[in-house]
C-alpha cells in the first residue's frame, strides 16, 4: 500500500495545472508522388529530424518543434532517386544526401520559413517564399493559435504556366518541367537579385517575373523586399502543418 506522503504527492500532481502542449510540426504529402522534405535551421539552431527524409504520397509525419526560439526553413525535394549508391534530386537537392543535416538546398524550390517561440506571447511566424523560385505547391496551416493565424502559401501549380525563360527541365533541356526559376537564378543580375546598389527597400523592386509569382500566389514572398498580402501574429499554436500539393 502506498504511503500517505506518496498518495499526497499523486493528488497534488493530479491537481497541478497543465502547461501548454508542445508545438508540433506536421508535414503532409498530398502529392500523387513521393517527396523528400528537407529542414534547414538558421545558423546556431539545432537540426530537426536529421534534416530530411522521404514522405510517400498521401502520408504525413509529425514531430516536436524545438521548445526554444528557433528559425529555419522547410522545402520539398522532388524527382529523387538512388543510382549506383548515389542519391540525388532534380529539385531542392542538398549535397546528394537523404538527410540534409543542416545543408541548404539547390534552387529553385518553394520554401516555408519559420521563426518559432519569439516575443512576449510565444509567437510563431511563418511564410512561404518563392524568392528562390518554385518547385511544388505548399501551404502552412496553424492550429489552435491565438491572434491572427491565417493559412498562407501557394496552391497554384506554377509549372504549368512558368515562363519559358524560367523553366527547369529534367532531364536537362528536354524532359518535363520540374521547377520554375526566380529571375535572379535565371539572369543573375544585381537588379533581379537585389544586391549591391539594389540592396534596399527603395531600390529593390518587383519585376514582370516576380509579378508572375505574385499574381498566382499573393500570400508569398516573391523578391527580397517583398511584402505578402497576409501578415500574422500567431501566439502559441499547438501545431503548424506544412502541406505539399495543397
Amino acid at each position: 500500500m502506498a504511503s500517505p506522503s506518496l498518495l499526497l504527492a499523486f493528488t497534488l500532481l493530479a491537481l497541478w495545472p497543465l502547461g501548454h502542449a508542445s508545438l508540433m510540426l506536421t508535414l503532409v504529402n498530398n502529392c500523387p508522388y513521393t517527396v523528400w522534405p528537407a529542414i534547414q535551421p538558421n545558423a546556431g539552431h539545432p537540426v530537426i529530424e536529421n534534416g530530411g527524409f522521404a514522405l510517400s504520397s498521401l502520408t504525413h509525419r509529425s514531430f516536436p518543434a524545438p521548445t526554444q526560439y528557433w528559425t529555419g526553413r522547410i522545402w520539398a525535394r522532388t524527382c529523387c532517386n538512388y543510382a549506383d549508391d548515389h542519391f540525388s534530386c532534380a529539385t531542392g537537392d542538398c549535397g546528394n544526401r537523404l538527410e540534409c543535416n543542416g545543408l541548404g538546398g539547390v534552387p529553385p524550390a518553394t520554401l516555408v520559413q519559420f521563426t518559432l517561440h519569439h516575443g512576449d506571447t510565444d509567437l510563431s511566424s511563418y511564410g512561404v517564399s518563392l524568392v528562390d523560385g518554385f518547385n511544388i505547391p505548399m501551404t502552412v496551416t496553424p492550429h489552435e493559435g491565438k491572434g491572427v493565424c491565417p493559412v498562407v502559401g501557394c496552391k497554384a501549380n506554377l509549372l504549368d504556366t512558368c515562363p519559358d525563360e524560367l523553366k527547369v527541365r529534367s532531364p536537362s533541356g528536354q524532359g518535363a518541367v520540374v521547377a520554375c526559376k526566380s529571375a535572379c537564378e535565371a539572369f543573375n543580375t544585381d537588379e533581379f537579385c537585389c544586391r549591391n546598389n539594389y540592396n534596399s527597400p527603395e531600390t529593390c523592386r518587383g519585376s514582370s517575373f516576380s509579378e508572375f509569382f505574385k499574381r498566382a500566389c499573393p500570400a508569398t514572398f516573391t523578391y527580397a523586399y517583398d511584402t505578402p498580402s497576409l501578415m500574422h501574429e500567431c501566439s502559441s499554436p499547438r501545431e503548424l502543418k506544412v502541406i505539399f500539393c495543397n
